[in-house]
């Protein structure tokens, strides 16, 4: 089971799932969000060790990682844990979350050009012109645009992971992915 804080993270890595070939459904893998970093102990209580003992693995932003470490050792999956000791247990952190993470692996212009193809882009440009924003670098104000509207997050979650080149795919994304079927038939830490 991959935990992620959102709809929009669950978006993400099962649309590269699919990109890649690979049936999750088919590998017993299911994508969880929990909704928000604050619920990850109450899910490591419930399906780690101590609950249903179920292979974990999951995706955190930077600013909640401290969360994460604190309830993995609180779920006893270990001790003094830095961010190689979250990777070694399957967490993995994007910096500064998802978004920002494929913002940077696409690039500005390629963002924008996925935002013209949808229907996007004059709602952007007309939000770049409002005081707050004006002159702020792009991937501030595509991931504020990104983080502002109804489900536009959850939408551009699948079309940036679409428009990715897979050699280029964000680190934290990619590693969550790549764990092998091994590691899922093991319920042992």
């Amino acid at each position: 089971m991959i935990l992620v804080e959102g709809a929009s993270d669950q978006v993400a890595v099962e649309t590269l799932a699919a990109r890649r070939g690979r049936d999750l459904e088919a590998e017993r893998v299911s994508v969880v969000p929990i909704g928000g970093a604050q619920a990850i102990a109450r899910a490591l209580d419930r399906f780690g060790p101590g609950g249903l003992d179920i292979r974990l693995a999951g995706l955190c932003d930077a600013g909640q990682e401290r969360d994460f470490r604190r309830a993995l050792e609180r779920a006893g999956l270990g001790s003094d844990l830095d961010r190689e000791g979250m990777e070694a247990l399957g967490f993995y952190v994007c910096d500064t979350d998802l978004e920002a993470e494929l913002i940077r692996a696409l690039g500005a212009d390629a963002v924008l050009a996925v935002m013209e193809a949808h229907g996007d882009l004059g709602p952007f440009r007309t939000m770049q012109k409002q005081p707050a924003w004006r002159g702020r670098p792009v991937d501030e104000q595509l991931r504020r645009f990104f983080g502002s509207g109804a489900r536009r997050k959850i939408r551009y979650a699948r079309f940036l992971v679409e428009a990715l080149d897979l050699a280029r795919v964000p680190r934290p994304l990619e590693l969550v992915l790549r764990l092998g079927s091994s590691l899922w038939s093991s319920t042992t830490y």
